[in-house]
């Protein structure tokens, strides 16, 4: 599984003008399952995005996570983290997670996040959508599950 995290102070989701997802201060991110990946590989990689400590203390130190600051998080379903451009122009995305496992998974991604008392919205999977986003700093992070040769 693979992300792009980002720090924002607010940011949305739309779908043909309407928005579906929109958070305040929290998390942006981008999220990819690739082939493999199952409920231990995405709770295990959204439990350290959600204990990063990227926020910044009183001191403007980043030392706080989103749990510790009550920050919100936006999940976008995001499958060309999986593009493959090391062969001519036009990636691949073989490693990708067919939809039809991928977008289980991803609910119950965003299930077990609001178990943690998290708010989270989302996008919606498999459509054309535009992402708004305010960043913070920037913080920008690529992560990925262990074993995952990317970033």
């Amino acid at each position: 599984m693979r992300a792009v995290v980002q720090r924002c102070r607010s940011a949305r989701v739309e779908v043909d003008g309407t928005v579906v997802g929109a958070i305040g201060p929290g998390l942006c991110t981008f999220l990819g399952a690739g082939k493999g990946d199952d409920d231990a590989t995405a709770f295990a990689l959204l439990e350290k995005i959600l204990r990063l400590r990227i926020f910044p203390d009183e001191r403007g130190k980043m030392s706080l996570s989103l749990l510790d600051c009550q920050g919100e998080l936006l999940l976008v379903s995001q499958f060309t983290l999986y593009g493959d451009t090391r062969k001519g122009r036009r990636p691949s995305f073989e490693g990708a997670l067919a939809p039809a496992l991928a977008e289980p998974l991803l609910d119950r991604t965003v299930a077990f996040v609001r178990s943690l008392g998290v708010k989270v919205e989302t996008g919606r999977f498999g459509a054309d959508m535009r992402v708004f986003v305010e960043n913070d700093g920037p913080v920008t992070l690529p992560l990925a599950s262990p074993g995952d040769t990317w970033p």
